[in-house]
């Protein structure tokens, strides 16, 4: 999964940034972002898209990206996704998580960096990227980025678990699974639901 990291450092940049996005399409919550460049390409943990993996493989495997990488995160919230629509928030949060972890370093000439990013979303940036396919499949930094996003977006609905009990954000995680849409229909929507989602 390094051979795309291992490419850009042949070509002469010293930090490979990989960037994937989760909650693109839940029904509440926000989505979230996060950009990682690693500094170590070995992990005791499992590194692979963050799908194919146990909640608690990606607890496990969370602490040891953030010990082994500089990393940013973005979260865009579920009126944003309102007012703008879901791609335009999946951009604006990849760029925010890029843009934080840039910000670490500041030192870094333009050209010592490339961004891999994954699936199709065209980002806005002065810094050369890459759009790979399944790319959190293919990459380890966009595999961490997802790992870290997945955790991250999963504690906060966790959090408006506690806060909306009736809803099952829990389990689902603000997805449109049937317990979802059954409480949708009982309950109506809350604060964190996405109006076009729920009204599509």
């Amino acid at each position: 999964m390094l051979y795309y990291e291992r490419k850009f450092k042949k070509k002469g940049c010293d930090f490979v940034i990989g960037v994937d996005e989760v909650g693109r399409g839940s029904l509440a919550g926000p989505v979230v972002a996060a950009a990682v460049s690693l500094k170590t390409g070995l992990f005791q943990n499992r590194i692979d898209d963050s799908k194919k993996l146990s909640a608690l493989q990606r607890e496990k495997a969370f602490p040891e990206i953030v010990s082994k990488s500089v990393f940013g995160i973005g979260i865009i919230n579920e009126r944003i996704v309102d007012r703008l629509n879901i791609g335009v928030a999946t951009r604006l949060a990849m760029e925010e998580a890029i843009a934080e972890l840039i910000d670490k370093l500041r030192h870094c000439r333009k050209s010592k960096i490339h961004i891999l990013v994954d699936g199709i979303v065209r980002i806005n940036t002065d810094y050369p990227f890459s759009l790979i396919i399944k790319g959190d499949s293919r990459s380890k930094s966009i595999a961490c980025a997802s790992i870290l996003a997945k955790v991250i977006r999963d504690r906060m609905m966790s959090v408006y678990h506690k806060v909306y009990p009736q809803y099952g954000f829990l389990k689902h995680k603000g997805y449109g699974t049937k317990m979802h849409r059954r409480a949708l229909e009982e309950f109506g929507p809350c604060r964190i639901h996405r109006a076009s989602f729920c009204s599509a």
